[in-house]
């Protein structure tokens, strides 16, 4: 700890979004950065807590964070970067889009405004991009065996990253025309810039990953094949079975799920174009139903597509301002949430249920009414309980489903594979990552359902060691 009093002597500073009148009419990254100066200073926060909670409890990938920050405190910018890098594959997404379970755990944050872990992150792997200090990693011998991962989400990333630096071929198939997955089309450019991420398939590219694009196991090529060609073979397609919201109406014209809406909008950014059918907000009366960070993303998007309003309900309960008594540090705490899409102008309706759409053959309006929840004895919601007489509409012709996810898509690989799904819709696998099938493995949002970005790459890291374990028998 190079500066004992800085966590008395300097208070958080946050880097800001660019204006809001700027930043709605276009798709680049809305979140400022601030100067290494800056940095340095907020790493001086660090302080000699003893027992680094944001490196056991907090970061799933058990980040050094306390190591790190003392570096950048030093001015010692390439040795904290190393530091980082020996735990954390991809610090570039996480620094910018991972909602900092770190910062929740820390120390500091019990009584004060925690340590800008997130901030500090993001500026260190960014200075190793500049300073050339990132430089592709060719390993120096090759074993022989060579796994197919198909789907190119952070899992998958994870998986082939650290599965190529043990000397294994590395062959991932996505079926879009870019990599990513989630990163690329899931998540807007103005959260998560795509040359971002392309940066880093090309790296990896450099690295000797092969990446096939447009392919779509299952139909181009079989399950059959994959299981014949490769040694292992690893399932990262996420879980991408949107959860639906059958009630009278559904068929209308002008609803939508979410990723559907926000898909086509990645793609129109990254120059692919979209299909004559475009899922356009522009000039529409706009509801979103979920009020989860695929819902904001929609919010954000449907106000740079210039619609007329945008509405956001949940039927949640709404969250207080600050930590919630049942989750006390360092656990995640229950709070309120406002992206910097919601600051752009939405407003938001807690405890909600939709119960019907209305419209002649193009839906023109909700039904809905308010709910009001029973509690468990931790004062945290467990069951909604209908208003009597709180019935309401509210006006909408374009209306998306942002609810989340219910599994894997079956059709296609997954059923010609043969692999057994579990109760929850993900693929069932043993301790060591393997599905029912000898040798075909899975890991992320395929097996545990949606999750984080920072727990996907967890998991990748994981399973690349026991495919590895794998192959050595």
């Amino acid at each position: 700890m190079g500066n004992p009093r800085g966590f008395l002597e300097v208070d958080r500073q946050e880097p800001g979004y660019r204006p809001k009148e700027e930043r709605v009419k276009d798709f680049k990254e809305v979140e400022q950065r601030l100067s290494d100066e800056q940095i340095k200073e907020q790493a001086s926060r660090c302080m000699d807590c003893g027992i680094p909670f944001c490196h056991g409890c907090g970061c799933p990938l058990s980040n050094m964070i306390p190591e790190f920050n003392d570096l950048v405190y030093q001015n010692k910018w390439r040795e904290a970067l190393d530091v980082l890098l020996s735990t954390s594959t991809f610090p570039e997404f996480t620094g910018r889009i991972c909602p900092a379970l770190c910062e929740a755990s820390c120390t500091l944050g019990i009584n004060a405004d925690p340590v800008s872990i997130r901030q500090i992150e993001v500026s260190l792997v960014e200075r190793g991009f500049k300073e050339g200090w990132i430089k592709p990693r060719v390993p120096a011998k090759r074993t022989g065996k060579i796994v197919a991962v198909v789907g190119s989400g952070p899992a998958g990333l994870s998986v082939a990253d650290r599965l190529n630096q043990m000397g294994h071929e590395v062959v991932v198939y996505e079926r879009d025309k870019f990599c990513g997955g989630l990163l690329r089309y899931g998540i807007p450019d103005f959260k998560l810039d795509k040359d971002i991420v392309q940066r880093r398939i090309d790296l990896m590219a450099e690295e000797g990953i092969k990446f096939e694009t447009g392919v779509d196991i299952g139909k181009d090529i079989s399950g059959d094949y994959l299981l014949k060609k490769f040694d292992a073979i690893c399932i990262t397609v996420g879980a991408r079975v949107p959860r639906d919201l059958p009630i009278p109406g559904r068929e209308l014209d002008g609803i939508h799920f979410a990723m559907d809406f926000l898909h086509q909008q990645n793609r129109e950014v990254s120059g692919e174009g979209v299909a004559e059918t475009k899922i356009s907000a522009t000039g529409k009366k706009v509801l979103v139903i979920g009020g989860g960070d695929t819902g904001s993303d929609c919010v954000g998007t449907s106000l740079r597509q210039k619609c007329e309003r945008v509405i956001q309900v949940e039927i949640m309960p709404e969250p207080p301002e600050d930590r919630h008594d049942s989750t006390p540090w360092p656990e995640w705490p229950y709070q309120k949430r406002t992206s910097s899409s919601h600051k752009e102008g939405c407003e938001r309706i807690w405890d909600v249920m939709s119960t019907a759409f209305v419209g002649d053959g193009k839906v023109e309006k909700v039904e809905a009414v308010k709910v009001e929840w029973e509690t468990d004895p931790f004062g945290r919601p467990v069951k909604p309980v209908k208003v009597e007489g709180s019935e309401f509409s509210i006006d909408a012709d374009l209306v998306l489903l942002a609810m989340g996810f219910t599994g894997v898509e079956q059709p296609g690989m997954i059923e010609q594979l043969g692999v057994k799904l579990g109760a929850r819709g993900g693929v069932e696998v043993d301790d060591n990552g393997m599905a029912s099938v000898p040798g075909v493995f899975a890991a992320g949002d395929s097996v545990v359902g949606p999750s984080l970005v920072v727990r996907a790459m967890d998991a990748g890291r994981v399973l690349a060691k026991n495919i590895s374990d794998y192959l050595s028998k």
